[in-house]
């Protein structure tokens, strides 16, 4: 049975430089996708275009707008690069540029020129849920972020803020809280 290895990361996008290579209705939903979930992200878009709703989607976002075509120049002080404009050869230099230079990369609707995949996401609160399928059903990771936003209650923010005081108020070293904290949130699991 093949098997997910991905590993799951949480990043402080807003301590990031992210750089996205395209202007067309991918680099929206990217775009779009990151927005949603890191409304402080700090991103540059590079393309000969953009699509009215991406101009329009960016006001009061930190985004930065070039009108030019791809280079490698572009990739400068950038942690993260997502290409996805319509030409393959382009993609595939931002893949090649941004490995010779140790930036993680995506190139959209392309596994094998991934370092990573932009899963779906369930955000309530301080609670944040992904969902991956290994880059194999973006359908699938879709269908089970409506489940998990439909069971995740409303409320789950509370209960977080509330365990958040409560193991502020243990003591004993970590391996004992960490055991009266299992020991306390237990029932939420049965």
């Amino acid at each position: 049975m093949e098997r997910n290895e991905l590993y799951p990361i949480f990043l402080k996008t807003q301590q990031l430089e992210i750089l996205i290579v395209g202007g067309g209705f991918v680099a929206l939903e990217k775009l779009s996708f990151l927005l949603k979930s890191s409304p402080n992200s700090k991103i540059t878009m590079v393309s000969p275009f953009f699509r009215k709703e991406t101009i329009q989607s960016i006001v009061g976002y930190q985004i930065n707008l070039i009108h030019d075509t791809y280079s490698s120049n572009y990739l400068k002080d950038k942690h993260i690069v997502i290409a996805t404009t319509d030409e393959e050869e382009v993609n595939i230099q931002v893949y090649k540029d941004c490995k010779e230079r140790n930036i993680l990369v995506n190139v959209a609707d392309n596994p094998p020129f991934c370092d990573f995949y932009m899963g779906g996401i369930v955000t309530k609160g301080n609670v944040k849920v992904a969902i991956s399928t290994n880059g194999k059903s973006p359908t699938t990771a879709k269908r089970l972020r409506q489940f998990f936003k439909e069971v995740i209650p409303e409320n789950i923010d509370d209960l977080v803020k509330n365990l958040n005081k409560y193991r502020k108020t243990i003591k004993g070293n970590f391996e004992e809280k960490v055991e009266k904290l299992n020991e306390f949130t237990k029932s939420l699991v049965e």
